[in-house]
């Protein structure tokens, strides 16, 4: 209960973080949709696999090792990149289980 509370209190002290979260979440998923092929979904779906992407592509950007700045733009940029990877996993483990991958000739 008290890990809920301080992730509370930490986004209504830091309001313009948890904005970038969102941005770059929704970019993200947009992103990796587009690279995969995937056909126009929601706007929320985006965003979800943005946020989702970004959690799995950083613990697999710790697991490789991945040095990121320490911030400035060359942040924002480098979690965009893992975040977009991180979708792109989800969405090929997606199409893995509904057997729905590219379009097939």
């Amino acid at each position: 209960m008290e890990l809920i509370a301080d992730m509370i209190e930490w986004i209504v002290t830091a309001p313009f973080i948890v904005l970038g979260w969102i941005i770059i979440g929704a970019i993200a998923g947009d992103l990796a949709r587009r690279f995969m092929g995937r056909p126009d979904r929601s706007g929320c779906l985006d965003f979800v696999l943005g946020i989702a992407g970004a959690i799995i592509g950083g613990f697999l950007a710790s697991i490789i090792g991945v040095n990121t700045p320490d911030g400035g733009i060359a942040l924002v940029i480098v979690n965009l990149i893992i975040a977009t990877i991180g979708a792109a996993v989800l969405i090929f483990i997606g199409s893995l289980f509904t057997g729905r991958g590219r379009a097939r000739t």
